[in-house]
């Protein structure tokens, strides 16, 4: 089966500048993480699309797993993102879409991934989200993007991940979408105008509370909690809060510095105030560690308290650049049916 993209091999593949190892958070999460180099092989600059990151909040027990919205990918670069109903064999309709020229995005369990070697390979399970690009069956081979790059697998990997060969089809056939080439995307002014006019969209999203200050407030609660798990249970909680808003408040300021450069002027403020807070957050990151392992909390909030003033003020650098509405658009809050 033909790959999407022919010439792409692991040795090679050159990560777009985002995913440097010496950035703070060389990655965020695998859903933006696949977006940003699935756009960067098209040749189109992910960095505008990030728009998504005024939106993020604190949801009561983590930061918002941001993503690029899909109307964002359809406007701005011309990608579709469809969902993939399995009714067959997955390794069927990935054999169908591959041979269409679309991009197949499967959730997998990372113990059978080889980039997550030290992590996850064979060692852990958890739930991630690869971009297939190559597929053979036999023998079983994949190329794929993930994270912060491009990658194979082979063997019996690729057929615990797909339920195939040798492994039984699972229960229940995972979560899968297809991506779409359906223009070419816009460049220029255009792009430039295109993304800020979405990111007048997300800031209307933005919540109406500093989530800094809503993270704050639930911090004794999470720290009475984890001071009765092992060890262990700090790294998904710290991913989940601490390098979910650092990471997506680097992605901003990344985004307001490709604004930037495109001719829009009065930005390096509130640029430095992401890279601040970005700063910021690995710090608390490694404040939390250490003072769970001493039990002992009493410079955490002071460390937030800098944090959600800085937050503060970037809004307000934000909405005076743009003329953005000071206040976000209220919303009725959702109820359960009865």
């Amino acid at each position: 089966m033909a790959p999407v993209f022919p010439s792409l091999e692991p040795g090679t593949y050159a990560r777009h500048p985002l995913h440097d190892p010496a950035n703070h958070w060389p990655e965020t999460n695998c859903h933006t993480d696949l977006f940003v180099e699935i756009l960067h092989t098209l040749g189109r600059e992910p960095v505008a699309g990030l728009g998504m990151t005024l939106a993020q909040d604190f949801e009561g027990d983590q930061f918002t797993f941001f993503k690029m919205a899909t109307a964002d990918l359809e406007t701005l670069f011309g990608l579709d993102v469809q969902e993939l109903s399995i009714f067959r064999p997955l390794v069927d309709h990935i054999d169908e879409q591959l041979a269409r020229g679309r991009l197949v995005l499967i959730e997998v369990d990372a113990h059978y991934l080889p980039d997550t070697r030290g992590v996850t390979y064979k060692t852990d399970h958890s739930k991630t989200t690869i971009a297939v690009n190559r597929f053979e069956r036999a023998p079983a081979r994949l190329g794929y993007f993930h994270n912060a790059g491009y990658f194979e697998a082979e063997g019996a990997d690729v057929e615990a991940m797909f339920g195939f060969g040798s492994v039984p089809q699972p229960v229940l056939p995972p979560y899968v979408e297809f991506v779409k080439v359906i223009g070419p995307g816009l460049t220029g002014a255009a792009l430039r105008d295109a993304a800020v006019q979405r990111l007048a969209g997300h800031w209307a999203r933005r919540p109406a509370t500093n989530p800094i200050d809503a993270y704050r407030a639930a911090l004794p609660r999470d720290l009475a909690r984890l001071a009765t798990e092992p060890p262990c249970s700090f790294h998904p909680y710290a991913f989940n809060t601490a390098r979910q808003f650092g990471a997506n408040i680097a992605l901003a300021g990344a985004h307001l510095g490709w604004l930037a450069g495109t001719g829009i002027a009065g930005l390096s403020e509130a640029i430095d105030l992401c890279e601040r807070m970005t700063t910021a957050a690995k710090t608390f990151q490694f404040l939390l560690a250490r003072a769970l392992a001493r039990k002992r909390f009493d410079g955490l909030d002071p460390a937030l308290e800098t944090l959600a003033r800085d937050y503060d003020r970037l809004i307000d650098e934000i909405s005076k650049v743009f003329r953005f509405a000071a206040s976000p658009e209220t919303r009725a809050p959702v109820r359960a049916a009865s």
